[in-house]
């Protein structure tokens, strides 16, 4: 099981970046991908999660309304749009899976983590 996040980079606050992540590897097709953000000296936090089966989506309410999580079944892509960025959304941002993430938030419901991919807000 493999997850490939990308499309990271240095944005104007008030910005938009897309970013995507790539699985391979999972047996099954029911499961949740999540993406997650660390900024430098605080803990990882939950962004959104995406049922891949169903679709169902969920947001922490830092991001709702400006972030948008959407999934591609034929390419097998996950894929976040960040829009209205601000520079508190600058972390490093890493896609997880797991088949049951079932409190979405908890880096620990996710058994399979992609590397992280840099978001930086900057004027």
């Amino acid at each position: 099981v493999q997850l490939q996040a990308s499309g990271g980079g240095l944005v104007q606050p008030g910005g938009s970046l897309r970013l995507s992540c790539a699985r391979s590897g999972f047996v099954y097709d029911d499961y949740d991908i999540g993406w997650f953000r660390q900024a430098p000296g605080k803990a990882r936090e939950g962004v959104s999660c995406i049922s891949v089966r169903s679709g169902a989506t969920y947001y922490a309410d830092s991001v709702k309304g400006r972030f948008t999580i959407s999934r591609d079944s034929a390419e097998n892509t996950v894929y976040l749009q960040m829009d209205s960025l601000k520079p508190e959304d600058t972390a490093v941002y890493y896609c997880a899976g797991d088949r049951d993430a079932s409190r979405w938030w908890i880096d620990d419901e996710y058994e399979y983590w992609g590397q992280g991919t840099q978001v930086t807000v900057s004027s």
